[in-house]
């Protein structure tokens, strides 16, 4: 076992300890997650908090603990579940860094590498992993879809898929993502048999792709279909049992759905960017090109030439649109005062009503600044290519309009 990995192991396990020494009621969302547990502890599976919005995933999942390591349905073991998502997790993330860098993996799963540690280390996931949410166990299961479809091994991911879609609805998003970024790898890698020359994707350098590049990788998309066809039939199986449920249900979240009502929610895209530069931006800042020249980079995206500018206003106009029109004031949001958003809501956006329009220029800024850092990563060797950003911003805009546009219990 590493050594930063037994320190992560170990200081989850203290920092558990006193977590459940000060807080021993349940805290947050915990008191509709932990009643309903335990009820299927007892065995009253047609008990079901209405209240509660996502499968139940969490509760199969503690109770095949109870079962198979004798685990008690109270409140600090019931934490576990999510502390033991989260020490997990370095394990599932050190196959996805070594694939991004072309690194081979460790030969003990007991050893993942510091970067999978630090990054399982991620402050969202680290606070969850110590209250009985959903949030650490499905992003365990999503890491380990992509992980598997990245290794060509479909069937795997997709049950691993089907599985993270029990805890969250709206990981369908990040399962036809595990399976675009294994095909789009198998594409750009594949040759050409003696026999046979197969139509290749169109697939330009990002950094000089134009609005033309969609239009011809669109088309060079359908020469390829036949050769990726066969290996979406497992995640086709995902999709209708997920399609089957929304008509069951009669939409995407179980319960509460008069406060989870999905909306085009836009500006969340928005939020994802400030966020990501806020916790990432020793990444976003460590490339090759130094700080100077990333800024000296951005700005010329921006405004280097009028084209440019012009391109750049007309953006900064429609995103201001999206705020005005799609900027959401949850009641939970402006209510609960136990998450940290209440008072990044009520002290930051609500503090000027031109607050949320002055701070579109930071988010566009932000998104050319990730936009760059990505192309320039060593593990892409400087050449990223357009598919790849399309898939990825592809799934961060799909996930959010999925999601409900509400808290989720």
């Amino acid at each position: 076992m590493s050594t930063s990995y037994l320190a992560f192991c170990a200081v989850g396990v203290a920092v558990l300890k006193e977590f459940n020494t000060i807080v021993e009621e349940p805290y947050m969302d915990e008191p509709f997650h932990i009643p309903q547990v335990q009820a299927y502890c007892r065995g009253e599976f047609s008990t079901w908090d209405p209240k509660i919005t996502t499968p139940p995933g969490l509760y199969i999942m503690s109770l095949l603990l109870k079962r198979v390591f004798l685990f008690k349905c109270n409140i600090p073991m019931l934490r576990l579940t999510a502390l033991l998502s989260l020490l997990a997790l370095p394990i599932a993330l050190t196959r996805l860094v070594c694939y991004h860098k072309r690194e081979r993996p460790p030969a003990s799963i007991a050893a993942p590498v510091l970067e999978a540690t630090v990054l399982a280390a991620f402050p969202l996931a680290w606070f969850f992993g110590f209250l009985y949410y959903t949030d650490v166990p499905s992003l365990l299961f999503v890491v380990a879809t992509i992980s598997a479809a990245t290794e060509d091994r479909h069937w795997l991911a997709a049950l691993l898929g089907l599985i993270s879609c029990t805890f969250r609805q709206n990981n369908i998003v990040w399962v036809m993502y595990a399976y675009a970024l294994s095909q789009l790898t198998y594409l750009r890698f594949r040759r050409a048999t003696p026999n046979s020359s197969p139509a290749k994707l169109y697939d330009p350098p990002a950094l000089h792709a134009s609005g033309a590049d969609l239009f011809r990788a669109a088309c060079s998309l359908l020469g390829v279909v036949p050769d990726i066809i066969t290996s979406f039939l497992p995640y086709l199986f995902v999709l209708t049992a997920f399609g089957i449920f929304i008509i069951w249900n009669g939409g995407i979240v179980l319960g509460d759905k008069s406060n989870h009502i999905p909306a085009f929610h836009i500006p969340q895209l928005y939020y994802f960017i400030a966020t990501a530069t806020f916790f990432g931006w020793p990444a976003l800042l460590s490339g090759r090109q130094g700080v100077l020249s990333l800024i000296h980079n951005v700005w010329k995206r921006m405004f280097g030439g009028k084209i440019r500018t012009m391109i750049t206003f007309f953006m900064l106009g429609i995103m201001a649109i999206t705020v005005r029109l799609f900027t959401i004031h949850h009641p939970f949001l402006l209510a609960d005062n136990r998450h940290y958003t209440f008072y990044l809501w009520r002290k930051v956006y609500m503090f000027h009503p031109l607050v949320p329009y002055l701070l579109v220029p930071i988010y566009l800024a932000c998104g050319w600044a990730w936009f760059l850092r990505v192309d320039a990563s060593p593990s892409n060797s400087g050449d990223t290519h357009f598919a790849a950003h399309a898939i990825a911003g592809t799934a961060l805009f799909l996930n959010p309009l999925c999601a409900a546009s509400g808290t989720t219990a």
